[in-house]
């Protein structure tokens, strides 16, 4: 069996890496192809270095971009990469446009395509990521979801009989990390923070960023919080609040750049509170068991808030608010899997 890996951004790279090792480890023939959607060295190249990822096959280069330029890019470079290579299966991940040209490529010419993270739905339709998610599922032949209630989505879309759960391999890949982590006083020093003394903050998404107003809204409630925040600030943002004039040091608010994966993790496991508007995140602290402030009305990870690890707020008062509440109650609770997701994605196929 051959599959053909289609990633193209930070949160994919963190799926990919159990998917590569699983191949790897029965002598599955894996095919992997960046197309290039996230060319910043520390959201791409770091990423196959820390988690192991062989080197990509194929590398698209298609830059930044608009939606429609970007999603058109890969679109017309993917043809040819897959009449080459002829896989059995087509493997796309998450809800990028790398994820929904890679899925249309591989139907239109009749090659079978699986959608991990499949059924993930915020019901927000001003979400490009929403239209990537629901468009790829529809198209695919073999939807792995990650959780009973994504397999609930795919049911009401009459989507059951292709739906297979298989659990979050992000979670494969977080619990290795952590269990691997034997320096986490470097990526303290590194932030110059104390263990259990601060906040880590990422907002990257365009309705939060792309809004001067609102943009302006989350930087003062982050510096208005009782205890240091430090943002991860992401190239775009920083672009961004540079544009808009605005200083996103002050206060409680301290910014640095994006964090290697492993000492993202070491950070998250040592910081008292996680705010972001990221999805992966939300998950991530969640598994951790550090308490979850999310700057959005909605979120695809509905058990984080269920079991009260996470908070859904607007920017202002109720950011700052949320940001200093004390953690719940302790749970065992592991509604993303025990760690083997990259296995049943692996037996899934197989069994196709």
């Amino acid at each position: 069996m051959k599959i053909l890996s289609v990633v193209g951004a930070r949160p994919q790279f963190v799926k990919l890496a159990p998917v590569a090792d699983e191949c790897r480890a029965r002598g599955v023939e894996h095919v992997i192809v960046h197309t290039g959607q996230h060319y910043d060295p520390m959201l791409s190249d770091v990423f196959f270095a820390d988690l192991g990822i062989p080197d990509p096959d194929v590398h698209l280069g298609v830059g930044s971009g608009g939606h429609g330029v970007q999603t058109g890019a890969i679109l017309s470079a993917m043809d040819a990469v897959l009449a080459e290579h002829a896989p059995d299966w087509v493997l796309v991940y998450g809800d990028t446009n790398s994820t929904l040209a890679g899925a249309l490529s591989a139907v239109k010419l009749h090659l079978p395509v699986a959608h991990l993270e499949a059924g993930l739905r915020s019901f927000n339709r001003r979400m490009p990521e929403e239209h990537n998610r629901v468009l790829t599922d529809h198209a695919a032949d073999l939807l792995l979801a990650p959780t009973g209630v994504a397999a609930g989505h795919l049911a009401d879309e009459g989507l059951a009989d292709r739906t297979v759960v298989v659990g979050d391999v992000m979670v494969d890949v977080l619990l290795k990390v952590r269990d691997r982590l034997t320096d986490d006083d470097a990526v303290l020093q590194e932030l110059g923070m104390p263990s259990g003394g601060f906040s880590v903050a990422t907002i990257h998404r365009a309705e939060n960023t792309d809004d001067p107003d609102r943009l302006r809204a989350i930087v003062a409630a982050l510096q208005e919080v009782d205890h240091p925040v430090v943002l991860l600030a992401h190239p775009r943002l920083r672009a961004k609040a540079s544009a808009q004039g605005l200083d996103l040091d002050g206060g409680s608010l301290t910014t640095r750049y994006p964090l290697a994966y492993p000492s993202l993790v070491g950070a998250v496991s040592h910081a008292r509170g996680v705010i972001t508007d990221s999805g992966g995140l939300q998950k991530e602290a969640f598994v951790l068991r550090t308490p979850c402030t999310t700057v959005r009305t909605e979120t695809e990870w509905v058990e984080t808030v269920d079991r009260g690890w996470n908070v859904l707020v607007e920017p202002g008062p109720d950011l700052a608010a949320a940001a200093t509440r004390p953690a719940p109650p302790a749970t065992d609770a592991a509604p993303y899997g025990d760690g083997h997701a990259a296995a049943a994605v692996l037996d899934a196929l197989l069994n196709r």
